[in-house]
Parts: structure tokens; C-alpha cells; sequence
């Protein structure tokens, strides 16, 4: 399961389900740059723990819907990790819960660029460089969201699927090339957005709370997804590309 030698770049890899899978990778001997837009001190104590495991990493601030941020980024941590060849789209927002009557051209816009569009200009960026590796890695996080289609959530349905989409063209693209694109779909998990939507739907403050209703007695953790992707970009996955795992129980 050794990663030791390649570069991962996991945006918003400062808190939650980024934090937990940068973590992973490092433990495995990756080196790791954490990408942030807002929380800076979330995403410096990511790289401390990743740097006491014995691994380089950095922090890069850059939002997914500024294309010239994400250039920069690339070329940092190229510039100071060498060519990224393990590459984790992660960060995501919430849409607002309103109907698609009620829903304003801006908000669809904004969630979609966030989901699919900055995740496509990353992987334009990273590609040209990942070919000339021995081997890369394309993981998407998206939801399983695209299993059950909630009302009052198109705009973040549509952009996971979108980045699903995405994967999976790319994935036949890239065989070629070497490079496998996969992705994760997890169920509810125990994270800031997690609590934050449990508080706004069911009025619940303590995810915990919830685990007895849970598949297998418990809510889903950030490290059951960090698992997961650690797989898939192992050894043990090298036959597997443009495949999407839900990583929820088995249904909630």
C-alpha cells in the first residue's frame, strides 16, 4: 500500500473528510499539499500533523472558482513537491435547500462551479505533467446524493453529478496515459457541513445521536472515506478506473 515518492494535492484538505484522507495518503508516504480557500488555521495544523508523520506538505490558499488561483497553486507545489500525480477533488459547498422555483441563477452557478467546473480546471492543469508519471490518480468525492436525488437540492445534485460526469469521461481519456479516475460517494458524515445540515433539517446538535437509526449502529466517519480513497489509489486497486463508490451503508 506504499505511496511513498508521489505528490498529492487534496483540496480542502484543511478540516473533515480532506483532512482525514491528506492524513491517509501521508501516512502511506505520500507528501501532501492541503488546499484551503477560507480557513487558514484549519489547514496549518493539517500540515503539522502530516509533517510529524515524516512527510512534506504545504498549504496553498486558492478557491475552486478562481482559474488563476488554481494555476498558481499547481505551480507551487510543483515548484516545491514535484509533479503532483495524485490528485483529490474534494472541496465542496451546500446549496441553500430551496425549491428549483425558489432557486436564483447565482446559487445554481456557484455550486456547480465549485463542484465541476474548478475540479475540470484542475485536472487540465495537473494532466500534462501526471502522463509523464509511472502511474496517476483522479479521485473525486462527490455524494450519494446522485443515488437519491433529494428535493430541495438541485443545484448541489446537479453539480455533483456533473462532477461525475466529469470522471468518468476523463477516466477513458486518461487509461492511456496511466492515470485512473475514480470516485467516492459518501452518505451523511460527521463533518462541520454534516452538523450543519443535520441542525437545519432535523434540528439534531449531536450527530452521535443519530447512530442507533444508522447502517451498522454508527454515522459515517471521515476516515471510513480516507479509507476507501486510500485504496483506490493503491496497488491494490490498479485495475479499477471510472468506477464510483457510495460509501453509505448500504443506504440511509
Amino acid at each position: 500500500m506504499s505511496l511513498e515518492g508521489r505528490v498529492a494535492l487534496v483540496t480542502g484538505g484543511g478540516r473533515g473528510i480532506g483532512r482525514a484522507i491528506a492524513v491517509a495518503l501521508a501516512g502511506d508516504g505520500a507528501n501532501v499539499a492541503i488546499n484551503y480557500n477560507r480557513d487558514e488555521v484549519a489547514a496549518a495544523e493539517t500540515v503539522s500533523a502530516i509533517r510529524t508523520l515524516g512527510r512534506q506538505s504545504m498549504a496553498c490558499r486558492a478557491s475552486l472558482d478562481d482559474n488563476a488561483s488554481l494555476a498558481r497553486m499547481v505551480e507551487a507545489v510543483t515548484s516545491e513537491l514535484g509533479t503532483i500525480d495524485l490528485l483529490v477533488n474534494n472541496a465542496g459547498i451546500a446549496s441553500r435547500g430551496q425549491s428549483v422555483a425558489g432557486t436564483e441563477a447565482s446559487e445554481l452557478e456557484r455550486v456547480i462551479r465549485i463542484h465541476a467546473l474548478g475540479p475540470h480546471e484542475l485536472c487540465k492543469l495537473v494532466i500534462p505533467d501526471m502522463r509523464e508519471r509511472e502511474r496517476g490518480d483522479i479521485i473525486m468525492i462527490s455524494s450519494a446524493a446522485t443515488r437519491y436525488w433529494g428535493a430541495r437540492g438541485a443545484p448541489y445534485n446537479m453539480g455533483k453529478a456533473a462532477m461525475e460526469a466529469l470522471a468518468f469521461g476523463l477516466a477513458k481519456e486518461e487509461r492511456e496515459h496511466n492515470i485512473r479516475v475514480n470516485v467516492v460517494a459518501p452518505g451523511l458524515v460527521e463533518t462541520e457541513m454534516g452538523r450543519r445540515l443535520m441542525k437545519a433539517t432535523a434540528n439534531v446538535d449531536d450527530m452521535r445521536a443519530l447512530d442507533p437509526a444508522m447502517p451498522f449502529g454508527r454515522v459515517c466517519q471521515p476516515e471510513d472515506v480516507a479509507n476507501t480513497v486510500h485504496y483506490l489509489v493503491s496497488e491494490r486497486a490498479s485495475y479499477i478506473t471510472g468506477e464510483r463508490i457510495y460509501l453509505d451503508g448500504g443506504g440511509q
